[in-house]
C-alpha cells in the first residue's frame, strides 16, 4: 500500500485522523511539544489532477462540509470549521496535520515536522514559514524521532503523531515500536498512530507489538465496509497512547459518524482499549 499524503488527502481516514488530533490538541498540557514524523506538505490543492481522478476527496471532506453541523460529533465540527475557514463556496484547499497543528498551538507551543521527500518538505517549509515556534526537518521520522523526545523531556506536555506513508513492508512494524519507544522514555507522552485497515492479520500483528505496555492504550476504528479485501484500504485506525480522559467516546462517536454517512453495507464504528 502507498498512502503518501497527497494522493488522498481529505478522504475518509483524513477526517478520523484530523478530527482525533485537533480533539487530542485541546486537552494537551501546555507548554505543548508536537513532533509529527511523516508531515507531507502541511496544505493540498483537491483540484488539481491526482486529487480530480481519485474523488477520495469528494466522498470524505467534501460529503462531511454537506452535512449538517448539528449531526456531527464535536470533534468532526471542529474540522469542518478549520476547512471553512480556508475557502470560499467551494472546498478547494484541505489542511494536513501540519497547518490543523499550528493553527492550535500557543505561543509558548513548539511544533516539529519531518519529511524525507526533499520536493514535499519545500512544501511544508512553506506552510510553517510564518510560525516562529514551528520548523520543518528533512529527516526520516522514524530515525529523528527520539532525538526530538529526549530535547523535549523538560516540556509539560508531548504529542506524537505516527503517520506514515504504509509504502514499505515494514512500515507497520517500525510505526509500534516508535510508539512503544516513545512511551518507554517518557511514559506521560501522548502517542497517535495512525494505520490502514485491509485485513485483520496485519492490523493484529501491529497491535501485538504495542501490547503490554504500561500505558493505557485506546483503539478507534472506523469501516467502511468488512475486511474481507486486503487489497483495498477497508477502513483505518487511531492508535493512541495515554489519551485524555474522555478521548473513546468521542472516538467512538466520530469513527461511528464516518462509517454511517461515509461506508458501504456492514460499516461500522469502535473503540475499545488495547
Amino acid at each position: 500500500m502507498n498512502y503518501r499524503h497527497a494522493y488522498h488527502a481529505g478522504n475518509f481516514a483524513d477526517l478520523l485522523k484530523h478530527a482525533l488530533v485537533l480533539w487530542l490538541l485541546e486537552r494537551m498540557p501546555r507548554p505543548l511539544a508536537v513532533i509529527d514524523t511523516h508531515a507531507g506538505a502541511g496544505l493540498y490543492d483537491l483540484g488539481d489532477g491526482t486529487q480530480a481522478r481519485s474523488r477520495e476527496a469528494e466522498a470524505g471532506i467534501g460529503r462531511l462540509m454537506g452535512a449538517p453541523r448539528a449531526s456531527m460529533p464535536g470533534a468532526l465540527r471542529m474540522l469542518a470549521e478549520r476547512v471553512e475557514r480556508l475557502n470560499d463556496a467551494e472546498v478547494r484547499l484541505y489542511p494536513g496535520s501540519p497547518r490543523l497543528i499550528v493553527g492550535a498551538l500557543a505561543r509558548e507551543d513548539s511544533y516539529c515536522g519531518f519529511e524525507l521527500n526533499p520536493e514535499v518538505l519545500a512544501l511544508l517549509e512553506r506552510v510553517l514559514a510564518d510560525h516562529d515556534n514551528a520548523h520543518a526537518r528533512g529527516a526520516d521520522g522514524y530515525d529523528g524521532l527520539m532525538g526530538e523526545v529526549r530535547a523535549e523531556k523538560a516540556s509539560n506536555g508531548l504529542l506524537v503523531l505516527i503517520d506514515p506513508p504504509f509504502e514499505r513492508a515494514d512500515d507497520y512494524v517500525r510505526s509500534a515500536e516508535a510508539l512503544r519507544g516513545v512511551v518507554d522514555a517518557l511514559p506521560d507522552a501522548v502517542v497517535a498512530l495512525w494505520t490502514p485497515l485491509k485485513d485483520m492479520e496485519t492490523f493484529d500483528g501491529c497491535l501485538r507489538r504495542i501490547e503490554g505496555m504500561a500505558a493505557p492504550v485506546s483503539v478507534i476504528e472506523t469501516r467502511l465496509r468488512p475486511l474481507t479485501n486486503p487489497m483495498k484500504m477497508n477502513g483505518c485506525a487511531m492508535i493512541i497512547a495515554n489519551a485524555p480522559k474522555g478521548l473513546d467516546d468521542e472516538g467512538l462517536s466520530v469513527a461511528r459518524w464516518i462509517a454511517q454517512h461515509l461506508g458501504e453495507a456492514g460499516a461500522e464504528g469502535r473503540t475499545w482499549r488495547l
